[in-house]
Order: C-alpha cells, then sequence, then structure tokens
C-alpha cells in the first residue's frame, strides 16, 4: 500500500475544492493541498495517506505565488499550525471567489445545476469578527485551538477573528486540562464563559463568567437564550438571513408557514410578522432547550406553535396545517430525503433553504427537483471570513 506521509513533492495547485483545501496531482495520484491557492506552484509535505488514489498534505514552500496570496495575520495560520482558519492566505476578494467557485461547483455536481454564484461580503472586515468561540485544553491547562484533522491542541495567546470579549478572557489562564471552554459575548457585550468537562462519563458544565441567558438582537427583536447554545456567530449574519427570509417568503396574511429546525425562533417571527394573527406559524426545534427559549421569545405572538421534537418526527406525527411557505435551516449535514419528501407531500408554494454547508444544500436541492421544486433564487454570504464555510440561502418554488 502506498504511504506517501512526510515525502515532499513539487505540484501545480489547481481548482478549490469543499473543505479548505485545493486540488493537486503527483505521479498520478490526487493531493488535497491545504495553505496553497489555485494557480501556484508550490513543495506539498504529505501529512495525511491512508494509501488509494489521494492522499493529503500542507504547503511548506512557495515556488510561484498567486496574486492573491497576503501574508497570514496570524502566525499560528501555517502548516502544522491552528485548523481554526483556512484562508489567511488569501486577500478577502480571493476568498470569497474560492467559496462562490465551492458552491457553484457543489450544485453542479450534486444537483446538475449550472449556477453563477457570488459570495457577498458582511460589514465588520476579516478579523475579530466571532462572537462564540469553543477552545480545546491541552495538559498543561492552556487553552487554545485543535490542528486540523487532529486532537492536538495549538495553545494561543490571541485568536485574529475572535470578538473582542471572548478568546481574549480565556487566555493566560489556566484551566482544567482535557477540558473545553467555551465562551461568548452578547448583543450587551457581556461575555460567557462555561468550562466542560467529563466526570464519569458524564458531561459537567460550570460556569466560570456572565450567566446561563444570553441577549441577542436581530429582525428588530431582543432574543433570550441559552449563552452557548446556537447563534450565527458573525454579527450581521441573523440580522441578513431574516431580511433574505422576509423578502423572499411571499406568505400573505392569514396564511400558514413552517419554520423547520427553528432554534429560538428568528424565521418564526419574521414569519409571524407576514402572516398576521389570523394566520399561523409552525416552529420545530429539536433542542428542547431552544423550544423553550423560542417559545418564551414568541410568546407575544400567539399565532406561533413551538414543538420540541426531531423535524422529522413531528412532520409526520403532527397534525399540522399545510403550509404556503416552509423555512428550513438544518445543521451542516442538511435535511435529508425524509424532510425533503415530507415537505413535498404538502406542496408548499415556496420553500427557503438556509445551509451552512454547500454539499448538504446541493444534495437536498436535487431531492426538491425530484418533487418538482426548482431553485429560482440563491444568495451567498462570507458569515466566517478566513476559513472555508459559507452560508447559502436558497428559494425553490413549485
Amino acid at each position: 500500500m502506498t504511504d506517501w506521509t512526510g515525502r515532499r513533492v513539487e505540484v501545480e495547485v489547481g481548482a478549490v475544492a469543499h473543505g479548505g483545501h485545493c486540488v493537486a496531482r503527483a505521479e498520478g495520484r490526487v493531493v488535497f493541498v491545504r495553505h496553497a491557492l489555485p494557480g501556484e506552484r508550490v513543495i506539498v509535505e504529505i501529512t495525511d495517506d491512508k494509501g488509494g488514489s489521494f492522499c493529503r498534505g500542507d504547503a511548506v514552500e512557495v515556488l510561484t505565488a498567486s496574486p492573491a496570496r497576503v501574508e497570514p495575520p496570524c502566525p499560528l495560520a501555517r502548516p502544522g499550525g491552528c485548523g481554526g482558519c483556512d484562508w489567511q492566505h488569501a486577500t478577502g476578494v480571493e476568498q470569497r471567489n474560492l467559496k462562490a467557485a465551492v458552491v457553484a461547483e457543489q450544485l453542479k455536481r450534486l444537483a446538475g445545476l449550472d449556477w453563477d454564484v457570488e459570495v457577498e461580503e458582511l460589514a465588520g472586515g476579516l478579523l475579530h469578527w466571532r462572537t462564540r468561540n469553543r477552545l480545546a485544553v491541552d495538559r498543561q491547562g492552556r487553552p487554545g485551538f485543535r490542528a486540523h484533522r487532529s486532537h492536538k491542541v495549538i495553545p494561543v495567546e490571541h485568536c485574529y477573528i475572535a470578538a473582542p470579549g471572548t478568546v481574549d478572557q480565556v487566555v493566560g489562564k489556566k484551566w482544567k486540562p482535557r477540558a473545553e471552554v467555551d465562551v461568548s459575548v452578547d448583543a450587551n457585550g457581556r461575555t460567557h464563559i462555561s468550562e466542560i468537562t467529563e466526570v464519569r462519563r458524564e458531561t459537567v458544565s460550570r460556569r466560570v463568567a456572565g450567566s446561563a441567558v444570553a441577549v441577542e438582537r436581530a429582525a428588530r427583536r431582543d432574543w433570550r437564550l441559552d449563552a452557548h447554545g446556537f447563534w450565527q456567530v458573525h454579527p450581521d449574519a441573523a440580522d441578513m438571513l431574516a431580511e433574505v427570509v422576509a423578502e423572499w417568503s411571499g406568505v400573505k396574511p392569514s396564511a400558514c408557514a413552517w419554520d423547520l429546525y427553528a432554534g429560538v425562533g428568528l424565521f418564526a417571527a419574521v414569519l409571524a410578522e407576514q402572516v398576521g394573527q389570523e394566520g399561523s406559524v409552525i416552529a420545530i426545534e429539536s433542542s428542547r432547550r431552544a423550544a423553550e427559549d423560542g417559545a418564551d421569545n414568541l410568546s407575544d405572538l400567539p399565532q406561533v406553535r413551538v414543538f420540541a421534537g426531531m423535524v422529522e418526527q413531528v412532520l409526520v406525527d403532527g397534525d399540522l396545517p399545510d403550509p404556503h411557505v416552509v423555512v428550513l435551516d438544518p445543521p451542516r449535514k442538511g435535511a435529508g430525503r425524509e424532510v425533503v419528501d415530507a415537505i413535498a407531500a404538502r406542496s408548499p408554494e415556496r420553500v427557503i433553504y438556509v445551509a451552512c454547508d454547500p454539499a448538504s444544500l446541493a444534495r437536498d436541492v436535487a431531492s426538491f427537483a425530484g418533487h418538482g421544486y426548482r431553485l429560482t433564487r440563491l444568495r451567498a454570504f462570507d458569515t466566517f471570513p478566513m476559513t472555508h464555510h459559507v452560508e447559502c440561502v436558497a428559494l425553490l418554488e413549485r
């Protein structure tokens, strides 16, 4: 079996691929290369080789640089360093171009669609945007982030993409070895920190700073939620996504709308304003804590009914009215065929799909196409600068 681990090869870097790397070829094998850009000629050190047709490596020397290459602001954004950022060595414009290429490639390969994708920049630039972080702790009690595709903890003294009031409040302190530390800063500028450990196979969370409840603001409302629960990590993302949902829903007063994977109810609130008190909004969320927070946040909107449970189960077991529009914001793995089939069976006029993974989005778009729904609009946002992640919103119409 071929094993190139530790070997260095010279390659011409090809197209970007999903996952924060580019594709190259060496001696007939595919090499997935990090820390490189399309068109460059680099020396790659192979870091992971399980045999077969491909292996993985890091660009350790750049022989011919791309015009879009820049010096990474963080000294740990390098081979063998922190695995949190993928594209610090590229300009902001190039980062968004790379992400657009990935979204377009996934739609073409998995959904058979040719789509011209543009990734839109959000306010605030490339640094100091991430309001929620989870750090690992090494055996010496030092906080840091894991290396790429590794459990190794890289201790940090600073994180260039973290918002003030997050990582800067954790570093320089000793933590329980092998613990994890959740830190967030909310819309009121309050920092919340919890140390998470495993005791006798049970997860134990110890609050260190702040409270159990964070306050966020979006869609002209205040939101109270678990300080370490799900909320968009970019401060402008929630408002932007809510605006797109409001623009695309097409829902009329007195109609019914569904908000699936509803979290604490952001999109349900937008839809509730549109359907009015004579209409109805069904919000389904698998996390009981988030569903309870959502019910509390939306208590002034009697047209909203919140269900706590797995989306696929509630869609089958719940006595739900047929929707005019369905908004869904599934986890990274996507909604899946069972949920897509259940939605299509109710024949909504429109489906608005919010996606944090282009491959999952493309697979589910293909499944919807099998039920007669076509992609009519797509917007993509750079809600995760310096990383390979991108947020998309797709409109599907029957």
